[in-house]
């Protein structure tokens, strides 16, 4: 892949990734081999032209509606990546418990009687009944809500009622599946399958963070629903180019004549002074991360807020988020939350009438503009890479 060419950027742009190199694209490893340090196609690579962003238009709104594409993207791209989950602080001690979901599959986080951090799909091996409903604290043991099997916090089987007459049941070889989880700056990220390295898919981003995050608690976490496709949802964050059309408040805040991107080899970011220190934010800087595949970093002064993006159907999507804030900034919080209330329901309303657009059979696709989507245009290039590399085509 020639990834890509003629890129324009301002001086005040910054990328980690080069202008113009070389993507791997096996059957292995489409993502596994990073965009930044990538420079020689294996022998059995498969080549395909990505545009440039001078040159670029948005993906074909098939991709948006076939049921082919979707069951691809939960289980080969979502199931596969890390992800943002929740809090550090909800599994803080043994037998704690988060549940959520990734890429179709129910899974929960947990730590074990040593502290340590422990991920299970959350299904149980018997006949795939939860081992639970929702979020708990100090849980001695994982049981199946349905027979009641049960498991200690390392996954293993303890007991499993009535038995006995199983010829050749033997609870030390069941256990429960694993997934990867891992602890970073105060939250907990997951993936269900082999993809990116964490440590690949967050290249750069510790650097211009710094101490940004340092001190910061969870508040609180709140979701909400878009009748719109999981892309859709993540393209309109890609870019402030709507947000002087969709976003009065919004853009009353944040300053749109020196809102900027970067780059890096799986995220994008999004920066911009923050005016006032009335109202929902701070004054300083703030900085908007998409760390693919659906997690969002939404970085204010004494303030975090993360987005996940999970596909509910098609043309459906849920968008977790979660509210962190460091100590003296809570106060904050009730008009944080009312004024992100206000903006999700802007953007609710925007994407669900793209969606309806996408599934006409009128739209094609348009022209991005160079200036103010080069962060939409990062993205779909990834998905045309993956797409490509499994011979996808809607």
């Amino acid at each position: 892949v020639v990834y890509p060419e003629g890129v324009r950027r301002g001086p005040a742009r910054r990328s980690l990734a080069p202008t113009s190199l070389r993507l791997c694209l096996s059957s292995s490893r489409a993502l596994t081999c990073a965009l930044a340090n990538c420079r020689r196609a294996p022998p059995n690579a498969v080549m395909v032209s990505l545009p440039p962003l001078d040159k670029a238009s948005a993906l074909d709104p098939a991709y948006y509606t076939s049921a082919a594409v979707f069951a691809f993207e939960v289980s080969e791209i979502l199931r596969r990546q890390w992800q943002v989950i929740g809090a550090a602080s909800l599994v803080a001690a043994p037998g704690d418990v988060i549940v959520r979901e990734i890429g179709g599959a129910p899974i929960l986080v947990t730590r074990n009687s040593d502290g340590l951090l422990k991920g299970y799909f959350n299904i149980c091996p018997h006949r795939a009944g939860p081992l639970a409903a929702c979020g708990q604290r100090g849980l001695k043991r994982l049981r199946c809500g349905y027979h009641g099997w049960a498991y200690d916090l390392d996954g293993q089987l303890r007991s499993a009622p009535e038995m006995r007459e199983a010829a050749d049941f033997d609870p030390a070889t069941i256990s429960l599946r694993t997934i990867d989880v891992h602890e970073w700056r105060g939250q907990i990220y997951a993936r269900a399958g082999e993809g990116l390295s964490f440590a690949t898919a967050f290249e750069g981003v510790e650097e211009i963070i710094g101490a940004g995050l340092d001190a910061i608690g969870f508040h609180s976490g709140t979701v909400y629903d878009v009748e719109a496709n999981w892309k859709v949802y993540v393209d309109n964050y890609l870019e402030g180019y709507h947000l002087p059309f969709v976003h009065p408040g919004l853009t009353e805040v944040v300053d749109y004549a020196t809102y900027r991107s970067e780059l890096g080899a799986y995220w994008s970011l999004q920066r911009s002074p923050v005016t006032g220190e009335t109202g929902p934010y701070g004054a300083g800087e703030g900085l908007y991360f998409f760390i693919y595949p659906n997690t969002m970093l939404n970085i204010m002064p004494g303030r975090l807020q993360t987005n996940r993006v999970v596909p509910t159907g098609i043309g459906s999507c849920k968008v977790e988020f979660d509210f962190y804030y460091a100590p003296g900034a809570e106060e904050r919080a009730p008009e944080d939350l009312a004024f992100s209330d206000q903006v999700q329901e802007e953007d609710r309303l925007i994407c669900e009438h793209v969606q309806r657009g996408l599934t006409s059979g009128v739209y094609q696709p348009g022209r991005l503009s160079p200036a103010r989507e080069e962060g939409v245009w990062h993205w779909h290039n990834l998905l045309r890479a993956v797409y490509a590399d499994a011979g996808l085509k809607p």
